[in-house]
Parts: C-alpha cells; structure tokens; sequence
C-alpha cells in the first residue's frame, strides 16, 4: 500500500528540495553556482527585467553572494551549464546534454525555417566563429510584426539551436552568441543518446530531486517525456529508490519521494522560518497548480494580461515565510535613481504579521533592493494600509 502523507510533510519536502531551508552552502564562486544548477536541474531564463532577471534571481535566492558574472563563468569558460529548451530556455547542467538529445533529433518544431538560410548561416558560423543575431541583415523589405516574428537569419539561428546543430557559446548584453556545437561542448561529455527507459528513469531522479514529491501531476514536461516519467517513476520504485504515495486530500495521482527524503517529513524545517521573496519562474513556484494544492496559494503572473485585468500588479513576486506564502509583491527597480519600488505589497488573508514577520520581511526587501543595484526602498502601497506604518519602521530599520 502506498504511504500517506499530509499536506505539510509534502511541503516541507519541497522546501528542502528547492534549497529553501537554507541547508545548502553553495560556495561563493561560478562553481557553487554551477552546484546550485545541478541541484535544482534546470534554471529558467526569463527576459522581463523590470527586477533583476529571473534567472540570476533564482540563483541568488539559493546563493547569497551570488553574482551575474558567476553564470557568464558557468555557461562560458567552465561550460559547467548549457542552454536549451527544457521544455522552457533554460540553463541546464553540462551532464544533462544527452538527455536533452532525443528533442533534438525530433525535428526543429515551430522553429522551422528556409534550408537556404540555414545553410548560409551555418556557413558564415562555420568560417567566422561565434555569431549573434545581430551580426545578420535583415531583407530590406522584411518588417517585423510581433513578439515572435523574426527576420529569417533569427528563424534560422534558433532552428539550428533547437536542432543541436548550434549551441549557445555565451551571452553579450543578454543576446544569444551561437557558435558550432563542436566548438562549445567540452570533450568529456556523453552524447549517446539515451533509450525511452534510460530517458524516464533520468526524468524521474530529477523530478525526486527538485520537487520532493513527484508524479505526472506536477511534472513540468508534456506529452510523451510525461508518460516516460511516468514510467520512471514506477521502476524507480519498484528498484527501491522511489516510495510510492498517497497526498492528503488527493484522490487522483500517482505521487512518489525518495526513501531518504520522506524519513525527514516530520522534521521542522527549522527554529526560525527564513523569508523568502522569488521570482515569479523560481522553480519552486513555477508549477502553479501545485501551489495552491500544496500551500492553497492561489497565483499567476499578470504581465501577461491587459492591465485592467490585472489583480495584483505586472511582476508580482510571491512571498515565502517559512512554510507558508504570506504576500506578493509587485516591484520594480528603478536603476537610474537606484530606487526599490514596493509598487504594491498585499499581504494573504491569513498572514497576520507581526513584529518578527515585518523585521524579515525589511531584511528581505533590502537585501533584493541592493542585489538590483539600489540604494533606496520606497513603498507606494501597502495592503492592508494598517500594516505600512509598522513595516516603514522595520524598513528604517533595515
């Protein structure tokens, strides 16, 4: 019979998986980085940068001296990390690549583009080294019309990326530089491709990593990666390095956590809860529906929608205070006058703040303000309005 499990020991085994417990000590260099990738499996890369973007956020949300320059070491001189679609454009481990092959090998999907592009700018990558798209002309009667129309070299540059056939060498200015995959990826690496059943068992080791409890449910891959996961989970289970489970309040689902992992889930996190404000991709957020099944936290990212529709705000960053969600926040970082903006912060229902939740949460605003280069907070709107006397003064504080 599967083992039951409550609510709160499945996320306690998410929190410590995600590094949110502060047991992990990643050293403060590019190698403690590329450790923290490892760890978490991936690290989505967003482009908004209304805060700091969403990749160096959830770095640093794990490493505290983290630095932008650590990822360019990691991704460029180190090649410790790569870039691919893992379903979302992700830095991925080094040692993932052959996982990442059987995409490739399926066809270039809606990057699509005219073979003789292709191969005029395979040829010029070919003779001239590392090139970005803005090393490419666009025709002269090519006119850009949306997010995603791109001018053919674009197209051409992204399908060979998608294929394998091109890597991102690094990033300048946050452009992608595509170089030969030859060129880019070290000596050492494995590039046979794996079997469905070697591919499942990896997806299912990852998903037991990140997440604590995994299953099909809260898997973020899609279609036949999710069956072979799946199918991962099951062998890993029946192999003794999975035990299968059953969630509180869940009659659906098949759900799993490691041995090890579930012998911790009545253990407190610990003696004071750790206050955390993520980005809106962290991988411990990223799967929304778990969420609210887990923490009943309720959420969606509104940048997307018109702004009358919005509820919250643009880039609303949630709130993590010990095992709950106690807020969002919709910041921005206003560089040129190194102004914080608290442009709204709502508090949940439920939080009840106190003295102890106020002085955190101020340590964690001034430690995300000075991490986007600002030396000032200024707060617009608090929610509810009584709260924002007793955080102004904990804000003074600092």
């Amino acid at each position: 019979m599967p083992t039951e499990i409550t609510r709160q020991q499945a996320r306690r085994l998410l929190i410590r998986a995600q590094g949110l417990d502060g047991a992990w000590a990643p050293a403060p260099d590019p190698c403690g980085t590329a450790d923290v990738i490892r760890r978490l499996g991936y690290v989505q890369i967003d482009t908004i940068a209304v805060v700091e973007r969403a990749h160096h956020h959830t770095l640093w949300t794990r490493q505290p001296d983290y630095q932008a320059d650590h990822l360019d070491a990691v991704q460029g001189p180190l090649r410790q990390a790569f870039e691919y679609w893992y379903p979302a454009a992700s830095y991925v481990p080094m040692e993932h690549y052959r996982f990442c092959l059987p995409r490739m090998r399926s066809g270039p999907g809606w990057t699509r583009s005219s073979q003789q592009v292709v191969e005029a700018v395979l040829e010029r990558i070919r003779a001239e080294g590392p090139l970005s798209s803005a090393d490419f002309e666009a025709p002269p009667d090519f006119e850009r019309k949306g997010w995603w129309s791109w001018k053919p070299a674009k197209r051409a540059l992204e399908h060979l990326f998608t294929t394998g056939e091109l890597m991102v060498s690094e990033r300048r200015n946050f452009q992608r530089v595509y170089d030969l995959a030859e060129r880019v990826l070290p000596s050492h690496v494995d590039t046979t491709c794996p079997s469905d059943a070697e591919l499942g068992r990896f997806l299912a080791r990852e998903a037991l990593q990140s997440l604590g409890v995994a299953g099909e449910g809260n898997a973020r891959w899609r279609g036949g990666d999710r069956i072979l996961l799946g199918q991962g989970l099951r062998d890993l289970a029946e192999a003794g390095e999975a035990v299968p489970l059953r969630l509180e309040g869940l009659r659906r689902g098949d759900w799993y956590a490691r041995p090890d992992d579930l012998a911790r889930a009545d253990d407190p996190l610990d003696d004071e809860p750790r206050l955390h404000i993520l980005s809106p991709f962290d991988s411990a957020v990223i799967h929304r529906n778990w969420l609210k099944i887990l923490f009943d936290f309720e959420y969606s990212l509104e940048c997307y929608v018109p702004q009358e529709k919005r509820r919250y705000g643009y880039f609303v960053l949630p709130i993590l205070w010990g095992e709950r969600f106690i807020g969002r926040l919709d910041a921005k970082a206003d560089r040129k006058e190194a102004v914080f903006l608290l442009q709204r912060l709502e508090f949940e229902p439920d939080a009840a703040p106190g003295g102890e939740l106020f002085q955190a949460l101020a340590e964690g605003i001034w430690r995300l303000a000075r991490f986007n280069g600002c030396d000032a907070v200024s707060a617009v709107e608090i929610v509810p309005e009584s709260y924002g006397a007793a955080l102004a003064q904990a804000l003074e504080r600092r």
